[in-house]
């Protein structure tokens, strides 16, 4: 590679974390190049930096701009094609949740769907369904809970991920005046 050793550490850090999530390692590479550099990076430049092949680039980014997370961007006087990532890490974030959503959650919640509907032929497929009632509820849960996050604003969003653990002592003060409200209350026998 022809990186500063910086930026060379978080590109092949970014490349094995890559083959973790399920890309190609080059394919995070190139994205970890993309987000550190200060201006849009061509093919050209990204297999020189990477020491790879222009068609192992080239497919590369096709794969990122399937993913939407890299941005084509053209410079005067020039033909050739310029890519770059949204500058604002949140929006990063939303697109891979979407794209994983769409993805991953979604194709399983069809597949969830169209077994639940089937009418269980024994004792073991009644069983089965059962069990993958349970995980299409759950997944249902979550995806109407992500839903509902992802309308938050970036700053409401940080301000809930920040809370942490907090949010659980949040609900237990909500409980207990909630109870309290309830041990207020008149019961029918004590009303005057």
């Amino acid at each position: 590679m022809n990186l500063p050793p910086l930026v060379q550490s978080f590109v092949l850090h970014f490349g094995e974390m890559g083959s973790r999530w399920g890309i190609n390692r080059t394919v995070g590479q190139i994205y970890a190049l993309l987000y550190v550099s200060p201006s849009p990076l061509c093919a050209e430049e990204i297999a020189d930096a990477l020491s790879i092949s222009r068609s192992n680039v080239s497919m590369s980014l096709r794969e990122l701009q399937t993913w939407n997370l890299v941005l084509l961007k053209h410079k005067p006087d020039d033909r050739r094609d310029f890519f770059t990532t949204p500058d604002d890490v949140w929006q990063i974030l939303r697109t891979l949740a979407e794209e994983r959503k769409k993805r991953e959650v979604d194709p399983t919640l069809s597949v969830l769907r169209e077994i639940l509907m089937q009418r269980p032929a024994s004792e073991a497929e009644r069983h089965a369904q059962e069990r993958m009632s349970e995980m299409h509820a759950l997944i249902e849960q979550l995806t109407h809970w992500y839903e509902d996050v992802k309308q938050l604003e970036t700053e409401r969003l940080a301000t809930l991920l920040s809370l942490g653990a907090k949010v659980t002592k949040l609900l237990e003060a909500k409980d207990r005046v909630v109870s309290l409200g309830r041990s207020r209350r008149p019961t029918p026998a004590n009303k005057s």
